[in-house]
């Protein structure tokens, strides 16, 4: 018979992160098939346009890009967005902000 190792209690199941932008919290996916997604994307040097889109499609649900859109930010506020969600999902502090 084959081995069997129940590893259930070794995982966690928190849930996805949010981020706080002006009071406004912001579900991030947070799970491994998309972060191994966004990681591919995002780690072939510096990302273009096309990266950056669908980094932000892949990381983002519906309702945090409504309320990302709703903040009218600029293109390199958009990346500082996606670089401190990217940041909060693999543990890397990108900035001092709070937590």
């Amino acid at each position: 018979m084959a081995r069997v190792i129940d590893i259930t209690e070794k995982l966690t199941f928190d849930g996805n992160p949010l981020l706080v932008i002006k009071g406004k919290k912001l579900e991030v996916n947070a799970d491994a098939p998309t972060m191994l997604k966004v990681m591919g994307l995002m780690g072939t040097g510096t990302p273009g346009l096309n990266e950056t889109l669908k980094t932000y499609d892949l990381m983002f649900p519906k309702k945090s890009q409504e309320e990302i859109e709703k903040l009218k930010l600029n293109f390199q506020d958009l990346t500082v967005v996606i670089q401190e969600a990217i940041g909060l999902i693999t543990g890397e502090d990108i900035s001092q902000g709070e937590q």
